[in-house]
């Protein structure tokens, strides 16, 4: 009876799940595999080489600017809020000598570690960003390949290699998706990017095949998200987080499970139910492979002169160079309108966190006559009555014109004076953009900068030593003794 029992029930399961099949064949019709297919496995293979490719000399030297950037950005957002909290919480969770959490007395888990040091990297808007696709790859691709850099051993080489093979898969992933058609579903395209970042560096410093490379890949691909709802954040907490504590998390944790030895899909970016038709109406595959070892995204961020959100360079560029150039003074001034495009409105136009509000910085800038580290992120002054006063002559509006794929971060500035003159200063390309770069002068003052104040003098000129010679480092955990406290 027992047996019978038991066979009818096995029945019953197996039509049920028959029934289910027909239901859901018939719910989602089968997609044919995208133009170019075998994605995963060419880019899997492309990963697997890379890691012991050579690169150019320019693409070093960019790596190594973006590398001492991104640990600026860690180092200081470590004593913001949002890196506080980050370390605190993965405090919590316990140590483990596999990795350094920045500019604390703490060593944790590589992929708790990349977590933390991500969103502190992303804590004070002083991270690069990629103009096009709008992506953030420093912030959470630099921090999982220094976790995973300490947990395996790895050389600064390798790691220089692995965070430019990040950062095109951080950005490819976004082109082939559609950044536009990304943010047009309400998801967030710098949430949907880093986790690939992340994904890329640490698989190349755990030296994965490429069977577990492609099982990475699908474990990254299952945990790639993040919504458009970031821009309610007033705190910056979570949008440390989902910009790039997330990311860092996700292809960490994809890369070590394989590690461990679970399996996984093999062609995540192939055929029927694959991540492409997934996340895009019309998804371009072939954007993951295209100028793969000829193009190398990293040489084409930009490294922000100024620790606020990327749509305020350009504005803060243009009143610095009027006010400069004309003697501007705050009582000068009856009326500033800033053109922005107009995409960039939303983000930047009325932002209750000063680094991300462009009315009070381009009010700051016009006030102080520079934006410095510590006024950008100071709350208080925008209660400040002097600059209160400036801000209420500024004016944000979008521009369409300046929505243009050759220089999507542009910003016109145009300024009435009060004796009737008008002013109006262009600025195309930031200071930090690959048309108008930082040297690597520039780079290590801003980056000294950001983390003479957490490390003191001596420690931090030892550091952006070490990450200037980066590719000389046999061992990335000689770096500890410079980032701990």
């Amino acid at each position: 009876m027992a047996q019978d029992t038991a066979a009818r029930g096995t029945s019953r399961r197996r039509i049920l799940q028959a029934a289910g099949g027909l239901l859901a064949t018939a719910a989602v019709p089968a997609r044919a595999a995208p133009a170019g297919a075998e994605i995963t496995g060419r880019l899997a293979r492309y990963m697997v080489e890379a890691r012991d490719r050579p690169l150019p000399p320019d693409v070093v030297l960019a790596c190594k600017h973006r590398i001492l950037d991104t640990f600026g950005a860690m180092i200081s957002g470590a004593h913001m809020r949002p890196g506080e909290m980050a370390t605190a919480y993965v405090r919590s969770l316990g140590s483990f000598d596999q990795a350094t959490v920045v500019a604390s007395d703490l060593r944790t888990t590589a992929i708790n570690a990349a977590l933390a040091n991500a969103m502190c990297a992303h804590a004070d808007e002083t991270d690069d960003f990629e103009p096009v696709t709008k992506a953030h790859p420093g912030s959470a691709t630099v921090p999982a390949a220094l976790a995973m850099a300490e947990k395996e051993g790895r050389s600064g080489q390798d790691m220089i290699r692995a965070v430019v093979l990040g950062y095109d898969l951080c950005c490819r992933l976004l082109l082939a998706l559609g950044p536009d058609l990304v943010r047009g579903s309400h998801r967030s395209a710098e949430g949907t990017s880093s986790t690939f970042g992340a994904l890329g560096a640490a698989a190349a410093l755990a030296r994965l095949d490429e069977r577990r490379t492609r099982f990475a890949l699908s474990y990254a691909a299952q945990q790639v998200s993040g919504l458009w709802s970031w821009v309610k954040d007033e705190d910056h907490i979570e949008k440390a987080f989902d910009f790039a504590g997330m990311g860092a998390r996700n292809g960490v944790t994809a890369v070590t499970m394989v590690q461990a030895g679970l399996t996984g899909v093999a062609d995540v970016l192939d055929g029927t139910h694959n991540l492409f038709i997934a996340l895009s109406t019309d998804p371009k595959p072939e954007a993951m492979l295209d100028g793969l070892g000829s193009r190398y995204f990293i040489t084409e961020t930009a490294i922000k002169t100024f620790s606020v959100g990327y749509p305020i360079q350009s504005p803060l560029d243009a009143i610095l160079t009027l006010r400069e150039r004309h003697g501007l003074r705050a009582a000068d001034v009856q009326r500033i309108v800033v053109h922005l495009p107009t995409d960039a409105v939303g983000i930047v136009g009325h932002s209750a966190m000063p680094d991300v509000n462009c009315q009070h910085l381009v009010a700051l800038a016009l006030v102080r006559g520079a934006v410095s580290f510590t006024d950008s992120h100071d709350a208080s002054l925008m209660q400040n009555p002097s600059i209160r006063s400036a801000r209420e002559k500024v004016e944000v509006v979008g521009d369409p014109g300046l929505m243009t794929r050759e220089a999507p971060r542009s910003a016109r500035v145009e300024v009435t004076l009060t004796d009737g003159r008008r002013l109006e200063h262009f600025t195309k390309f930031p200071p930090g953009t690959k048309e108008n770069p930082l040297n690597t002068e520039r780079v290590n003052a801003k980056v000294r900068d950001l983390i003479t104040p957490v490390l003191g003098v001596p420690r931090a000129d030892a550091l952006i030593a070490r990450l200037n010679d980066l590719e000389n480092l046999t061992d990335v955990r000689g770096l500890r003794s410079l980032i701990a406290s």
